[in-house]
């Protein structure tokens, strides 16, 4: 994985049921090759995920380095992640795709980049939206908070 010249997959994409694996997956390669551009592993969400998961970024590392393929990731993962309810994962999924800015600092940082991709897109308040905009997938238009 060269994310000098290509981009990781979407936030949106579940290995093992959660949301954001494939991404790491794909960071954590992408680091362990030293071609990880500007891409940060382990990255907040990236802690974020793992904390939930009951999962160490080292022992993720260690995982990627020991499976070739997504499947083996996958079933490393699915076996060491901590148990939770098909209830509580698709929570922690829409939660973690729905997270927006959560400071002022943040916020600033989250605008930066939006009018930097696109500052006709005032509809856009997540993190995952915004990663998937600027990597040039479409992501389609929300309607306003009520």
């Amino acid at each position: 994985m060269d994310l000098r010249t290509n981009f990781p997959r979407s936030m949106s994409v579940k290995i093992a049921g959660h949301v954001h694996v494939a991404r790491m997956i794909d960071k954590c390669r992408a680091v362990l090759a030293r071609t990880e551009g500007e891409y940060i592993y382990p990255c907040p969400m990236d802690e974020r995920l793992l904390e939930f998961a009951g999962i160490t970024s080292e022992q993720f590392t260690a995982a990627v380095k020991a499976n070739s393929t997504d499947k083996g990731v996958a079933a490393w993962f699915a076996q060491a992640a901590k148990p939770h309810t098909p209830a509580e994962l698709e929570e922690w999924n829409r939660n973690l795709l729905a997270r927006g800015p959560s400071s002022p600092e943040s916020a600033a940082r989250f605008k930066k980049y939006l009018d930097a991709v696109d500052p006709s897109r005032t509809d856009l308040t997540a993190w995952s939206d915004l990663q998937d905009l600027e990597e040039r997938r479409t992501v389609p238009r929300r309607a306003p908070a009520a």
